[in-house]
């Protein structure tokens, strides 16, 4: 069954199903204690998160979570630290704008709850 889910998604798989489902990072390093604290929240509600914080340029990262089929990659910059919110890029729709992390988590559940299934 689950070779077949990867054969049908091509390893893009829906995002309750995804074993990485947010990828989390900072623009820079002046934003790692609000990125920690996004990244604690999603890890709180259950969600599958993994928090990266290399040294990397900003633009390598979102590409390597673009290629490794993460649903949604959050990206934390200056203004998203100063008014508790999120840059939110989806994978398959690219950038979804800035939204606060309530609206974003609630877009979560509602996707995982609904076990949405988005077409290729």
């Amino acid at each position: 069954t689950l070779a077949l889910l990867l054969e049908k998604y091509a390893g893009a798989l829906p995002l309750w199903f995804a074993p990485e489902q947010v990828r989390v990072m900072p623009i820079s390093e002046a934003q790692n204690g609000y990125t920690k604290k996004v990244y604690d929240k999603l890890i709180d509600m259950g969600i599958r998160a993994d928090l990266d914080d290399r040294n990397e340029k900003i633009g390598y990262r979102i590409r390597e979570a673009q290629l490794d089929k993460i649903p949604y990659t959050v990206v934390v910059g200056d203004k998203e630290a100063e008014s508790d919110s999120v840059a939110v890029r989806e994978r398959k729709v690219g950038d979804r704008g800035v939204m606060t992390f309530d609206e974003f988590a609630a877009l979560l559940k509602d996707e995982i709850d609904n076990k949405v299934c988005k077409p290729n």
